[in-house]
């Protein structure tokens, strides 16, 4: 592997000695993850994209640190970060332990009770290689309609991925957030959480990786992990009974789904519109 020099420079600083070997990391659609192992029997998790923009692995640095809170899943922790790499603590995962998914979902509870002043983030991010924009606002409806919904759709439709028709749709949809989506604080969350990024820790215990970190609904989040195959149900048990949701939350999912959907159509293509246009023929027409 092409092993950047300034990771080369931290492992001999640091005690670990050359790289002794490097294997490929399946799963990663955006970024080339490798597992290397040092001279000294460590092991860490390198992440590499040439093309990255030049602060899309700081801003996930900063995601990763700012999850790391008291009784939340366990996070990997950032070691060095560079414009086209971000060198991580090796998880290793180990086999699931029992009752993983309540636990993870107390955990994932936990984090959510992270609240702020404000919806968004210190600095805008990314979903995935898309840029995310996190400006600091009192109002979460107008958080999400601006620089969630009305900002994929306006990239899909630049990209003529969308007509203009599905765009008005879109825009009825995020005018009428108040009617439909209860009032929520500004919560911390992980904000890409879909079973790719739920894994397991060294002990067996729930993890979670690549971040969209940013403080937005709450519910949004437990949208995201029900849009490509539901969690368990022991997780959303283990989440209801350290973080009681409101009535029909269920039902509120496809909503914030949306942005998921529209981000995917603009990072993968046509494939997505007909889930796109489901869930505007559900909530707009």
């Amino acid at each position: 592997m092409n092993l950047p020099d300034p990771v080369a420079r931290w492992l001999a600083d640091h005690g670990h000695g050359v790289v002794r070997s490097a294997q490929p990391v399946a799963g990663g659609c955006i970024n080339n993850g490798s597992r290397i192992e040092a001279q000294d029997g460590h092991s860490f998790f390198l992440k590499q994209n040439n093309a990255a923009p030049a602060d899309m692995f700081e801003r996930e640095a900063e995601g990763l640190r700012a999850l790391t809170v008291p009784d939340g899943p366990r996070t990997p922790t950032p070691l060095l970060v560079g414009p086209t790499f971000l060198l991580l603590e090796d998880l290793s995962p180990a086999a699931p332990a029992a009752d993983r998914w309540r636990l993870f979902g107390r955990q994932v509870a936990a984090v959510h009770n992270q609240t702020g002043e404000r919806f968004g983030f210190g600095h805008d991010n990314y979903l995935g290689s898309t840029p995310q924009p996190n400006p600091r606002l009192d109002d979460g409806y107008a958080f999400f309609r601006q620089h969630r919904l009305l900002f994929q759709a306006k990239r899909a439709q630049s990209a003529g991925r969308l007509d203009s028709q599905d765009v008005q749709r879109i825009e009825q949809i995020a005018n009428r957030l108040p009617e439909m989506i209860p009032e929520q604080p500004p919560s911390l969350i992980h904000g890409d959480l879909w079973s790719g990024n739920a894994i397991t820790g060294p002990s067996g215990e729930p993890a979670w990786i690549d971040p969209a970190a940013h403080f937005g609904w709450a519910e949004a989040e437990l949208g995201m992990t029900a849009l490509f195959g539901s969690f368990p149900a022991p997780f959303y048990q283990g989440y209801q009974a350290a973080r009681p949701l409101e009535p029909g939350w269920r039902e509120r999912l496809p909503i914030y789904n949306l942005y998921h959907l529209l981000n995917h159509l603009n990072l993968f293509g046509g494939s997505y519109l007909p889930q796109v246009q489901s869930v505007l023929s559900r909530f707009a027409d």
